[in-house]
């Protein structure tokens, strides 16, 4: 058998055409849709790149791995003392294993690794391809590496290939020959002038004032990447550079299609599209980044075309996690799933058609804020509970609600208005807590570890100079508050 899957870094799925976007930024990805099954609510457990990446390939919570951060104690794995034998926990039970155990070769192409010095996310691959630009790199330095493997490889039996793709990941690169393929189509109706000003005139990492960071740093050399968000224009620059981002990588997976029919195997291969995690674009007010245990982070797009079950066009509205994904294919190719995962196999009800999930899920960032997110459904509708212990200098409450089903961008927290509902999410996300800490190897809440740092990695220790950033761009109130917040780290 062979398993092909396309990893493509910051893809949100309501930008791809097949998820009803009204941009046609994923024509290719749109017409193999036709041909497989899309998920609406696969769930990343852990947010952003390392945690994700971590969480999918070990098939464990970042609870359970250790690693939720970028930098820190929590940004690798926990040590596993003198209990560790010749082989450590990710190459006896992870998912490259348990696929080798199958008798498949396993390649990646993909700087990840050395990107976030993620060695331990290297174990049990067979062939390791860099593409050598720490993520900087665009499809059409990726992508030629894939096509050369795939010559050489791609008619032999048993093989497992991941291709990571990485352009709409800001800053955005495209080409500028690329040209403007959204230059006439309208904004997301939601992306108003209203929800703007609101964002500029309050705080935050990627808010508008400051999109790349906590300043008004630019990139000079990627001119697609606005330096601030004053006016509706820029607005648009920003979604195109990213709409045009997720365009450029569409074209790219069009090729890869196209060596896999000139070999004769696209038909017999199976093949997955899916994502580390979403990208905020507004929602949170976050621009541009994946900085939050929410719903655009943290839900991602799915699409497997498997062989013999899903070959039509089929949508599964259930609740998954992304290594419920990973489960399923080990189970499918006839493997048995770790015992110390978290992902849980749905391979029954993917053969059956009849959708089965779980009732609701937790979700995690530990990067750029301290966030747990509870997904659950409540008299049909879709909510998020988003609880905050440390809000990256965001202006977050402790305690948010949001009914996605009504309200899909999180413009209006509902806290306050339904404290029935924010119990029952209370009451959920205990109860995982309860069953993560009982069934870990290790008496620590990674998360706390971060809070016990200094908080996130990318604002750790630079409260004070935002502050007089804020002061200087007058928003001095807003200075008091998270000085207010956060005196141990003044």
């Amino acid at each position: 058998m062979r398993l092909l899957y396309i990893d493509i870094d910051s893809l949100r799925r309501d930008h791809l055409g097949c998820y009803g976007y009204h941009r046609n930024t994923s024509p290719v990805i749109d017409e193999f849709a036709k041909s497989a099954t899309r998920f609406n609510n696969v769930y990343i457990s852990d947010a952003p790149c390392l945690p994700s990446r971590t969480a999918l390939w070990s098939g464990r919570t970042g609870f359970h791995t250790g690693v939720v951060n970028h930098g820190g104690v929590a940004s690798q794995p926990y040590i596993e003392g003198r209990g560790r034998n010749h082989w450590d926990v990710f190459s006896r039970t992870g998912w490259m294993q348990a696929l080798q155990k199958l008798g498949m070769k396993t390649a990646t192409i993909s700087p990840f690794g050395q990107r976030h010095a993620a060695w331990h996310w290297y174990a049990n691959f067979n062939e390791i391809y860099n593409s050598g630009k720490g993520g900087m790199e665009i499809a059409d330095e990726v992508a030629p590496i894939a096509l050369d493997w795939l010559e050489r490889n791609g008619s032999d039996e048993n093989w497992f290939l991941h291709i990571n793709l990485w352009d709409p990941h800001t800053p955005f690169r495209t080409p500028l020959e690329y040209g403007e393929p959204f230059a006439d189509d309208p904004l997301p109706d939601w992306l108003t002038e209203e929800v703007r000003q609101a964002g500029w005139d309050t705080f935050g990492p990627h808010s508008p004032q400051e999109p790349n960071d906590l300043y008004d740093r630019g990139f000079p050399n990627f001119p697609r990447n606005p330096k601030v968000l004053d006016s509706m224009d820029e607005v648009r620059r920003w979604v195109n550079g990213y709409d045009t981002g997720v365009r450029y990588a569409d074209e790219w997976v069009g090729k890869i299609f196209d060596k896999l029919r000139e070999l004769s195997i696209y038909d017999e291969t199976i093949i997955v599209i899916s994502a580390d995690h979403g990208e905020n674009i507004g929602e949170l007010n976050v621009w541009g980044d994946h900085q939050t245990a929410d719903e655009i982070t943290c839900n991602v797009p799915l699409i497997i075309k498997y062989l013999g079950i899903s070959e039509t066009e089929r949508v599964d509205d259930a609740l998954h996690y992304h290594f419920d994904w990973a489960a399923t294919m080990i189970e499918l190719l006839g493997g048995t799933v770790p015992d110390n995962w978290d992902g849980k196999s749905f391979a029954e009800s993917f053969k059956s058609g009849v959708e089965s999930g779980r009732e609701h899920l937790v979700i995690s960032q530990g990067t750029w804020a301290c966030q747990r997110g509870v997904r659950f459904i409540h008299d049909g509708d879709d909510y998020l509970c988003i609880r905050t212990y440390h809000d990256g200098y965001k202006n977050f409450e402790p305690i948010m609600l949001f009914n996605l089903t009504d309200d899909p961008h999180e413009q209006h927290d509902l806290a306050t208005d339904k404290p029935e509902i924010v119990n029952r999410a209370m009451a959920l996300l205990e109860e995982w807590y309860h069953q993560q800490m009982t069934s870990s190897d290790h008496n620590v809440d990674p998360l706390m570890t971060v809070i016990q740092e200094g908080g996130p990695y990318y604002t750790r220790d630079r409260l004070p100079e935002y502050i007089e950033r804020l002061k200087n761009t007058g928003r001095a109130h807003h200075a008091e508050t998270l000085a207010k917040r956060h005196p141990r780290e003044l």
